[in-house]
């Protein structure tokens, strides 16, 4: 049983992530972690030449020695490593890594993990790609030559044929995140913007070796300059992250948002955003939440809570924005759009999706794919919470919509995957410029006026309707199944039967469920509320 408590003070170098995520898997995927209970040299041998091969393009990975698995996961508290082996340890490393064929960049650092020694070996995706190592440290072994190692889920193995052939098509194919910029210095890097992003996500660089440390160490831990001892120069995320103006050196490296009239010939308001992406994409956010995304509050009779919904849930927009920077291709260019429509919001960038993803694959809710553009901004964007990976990002948006009352989303890209755009349609209860109004406070109802804010927010009595719920009402009588109310509409597509007809009139209030407490039942119908009978007599 291992049990062992750090006595030791630890001078290593600290790694530009938190720990505690990395351990609870929150900045990475778990397929880029490996736990082990104790110091095996081969099997670290083995995972880090398969990190170093990254063969999607995942950023590396992190092997976690002291730290026991079950089913994938660890399990904490930690059992840790004996501080007497943390030296023979570290030397070893330093023979594994110059074992690596070519030699692959390994940086360890020791911490303590709720009163264990735990030592966290990083190991970045290679640029010399592909790496081959023994099949076991022993002097025979080593006489048998070298194989290819990669990852499958959350295990290591020797790469069979169709993979050997994918590490040869990737030798030297340097994501462009990753590559040197030639035509910047390492001055271009701004200490300031550095320190802010290590001191946000927490990172022991941040309280410990930052000040004290050379500018150009710290660079080096980040991995974000390359380069030899006599010609440093920053990597491309460097530049995007932590330099004032990246498009000094990055062609289109901004985002520009449009916002058109009712006439969509007319501009209503244009705004260039620069800087850091990370602060652009911060920006972006805070413009759409300030002055794109508005509320509406609805009083229906018989219920004690007003409803409330949102032109677009930011949660969507969010997902959909962030996902635009993480996945745009930074050597195009062509800058990031966002346009904003009277009754929708598009989100435009280059290059589309990575192949094989197709226009048929981005109608489904979750898209699966194992190669990632840029494994270096993802991992930046995912240490400040700006975006989560690991194909989360289709769901996220589909069921911030759904629980909006939202109409599907729309997600498209061309034939070569030349851009990638998404498109979010404005709620239903705000596409109507004379919209209906019901009135079920007795003191409105015999004015016959509604209430509103100047934005557009409906208070107290008001009730919007579009045509789409009024034909549902119009045409539903008794009670009937989604599929005959699809007959009577002459709707073959159910997904947008659902977003633009059905859901819109459940979350107005005016239709309801028979089974509510089995909202997926086969039997399931649907049937007027009182506030839809009322709503489909003054319409008939």
């Amino acid at each position: 049983m291992c049990n062992f408590a750090p006595t030791i003070k630890l001078r290593q170098m600290a790694l530009p992530v938190n720990i505690n995520k990395l351990l609870r898997g929150k900045v990475v995927e778990w397929e880029r972690l490996d736990f082990k209970r104790g110091w095996n040299p081969d099997d670290v041998l083995h995972t880090a030449c398969a990190f170093a091969n990254d063969i999607h393009n995942w950023g590396g990975g992190y092997i976690l020695v002291g730290v026991e698995e079950n089913n994938g996961m660890p399990v904490l508290p930690p059992c840790g490593i004996s501080p007497e082996s943390l030296d023979g340890i570290q030397k070893e490393i330093v023979g594994i890594s110059n074992i690596i064929q070519p030699i692959c960049n390994i940086i360890p650092e020791p911490v303590e993990v709720d009163g264990r020694l735990v030592l966290v070996i990083w190991v970045p995706g290679g640029d010399a790609r592909p790496y081959k190592a023994p099949v076991s440290l022993g002097k025979e072994s080593r006489k048998q030559g070298k194989r290819y190692y990669v990852r499958q889920g959350s295990v290591t193995r020797i790469a069979n044929e169709r993979e050997e052939q994918q590490l040869m098509r990737l030798a030297n194919k340097i994501p462009f995140d990753d590559r040197l910029c030639h035509q910047a210095d390492i001055t271009d890097l701004s200490p300031l913007l550095i320190k802010d992003f290590l001191r946000r996500v927490g990172s022991r660089l941040s309280m410990t070796d930052a000040e004290a440390m050379p500018f150009e160490q710290l660079c080096w831990n980040m991995q974000i300059v390359g380069g030899s001892s006599e010609y440093v120069r920053p990597k491309n995320v460097g530049l995007l992250f932590f330099s004032d103006n990246p498009e000094k050196y990055i062609s289109c490296a901004h985002i520009e948002i449009v916002r058109f009239g009712h006439d969509v010939s007319t501009v209503f308001e244009e705004k260039i955003l620069s800087g850091p992406i990370h602060e652009q994409l911060r920006q972006a956010l805070d413009y759409l939440r300030s002055q794109v995304i508005i509320e509406k509050i609805t009083k229906v009779d018989g219920k004690a809570e007003a409803l409330r919904v949102f032109n677009y849930p930011f949660a969507a927009v969010e997902e959909v924005v962030a996902n635009a920077v993480y996945h745009k291709s930074w050597d195009e260019r062509t800058p990031i759009e966002i346009n904003i429509y009277p009754d929708k919001i598009q989100v435009y960038n280059v290059e589309g999706p990575m192949p094989p993803i197709t226009n048929a694959d981005l109608k489904k809710e979750r898209v699966m794919t194992r190669e990632y553009r840029n494994r270096r901004v993802g991992d930046f964007l995912k240490e400040l919470d700006l975006t989560e990976g690991r194909n989360t990002g289709f769901p996220k948006i589909y069921n911030a919509l759904r629980h909006n009352g939202s109409p599907a989303p729309e997600f498209e890209t061309s034939e070569d995957n030349r851009y990638f755009m998404a498109t979010l349609h404005i709620h239903p209860v705000f596409l109507t410029d004379n919209p209906e109004v019901i009135l079920s406070d007795s003191e409105d109802a015999s004015k016959g006026t509604s209430k509103g804010t100047s934005k557009g927010t409906s208070k107290g009595t008001s009730k919007v309707t579009s045509k789409e719920v009024l034909r549902v009402l119009n045409l539903l009588h008794g009670e009937m199944s989604i599929r005959e109310l699809m007959e009577v509409l002459h709707f073959s597509s159910r997904d947008k039967f659902l977003a633009n007809y059905l859901t819109p009139a459940l979350v107005g209030g005016f239709i309801e469920m028979t089974q509510p407490n089995s909202p997926k039942s086969p039997t399931q119908k649907y049937r007027l509320t009182a506030l839809g009978k009322e709503l489909q007599r003054l319409n008939s």
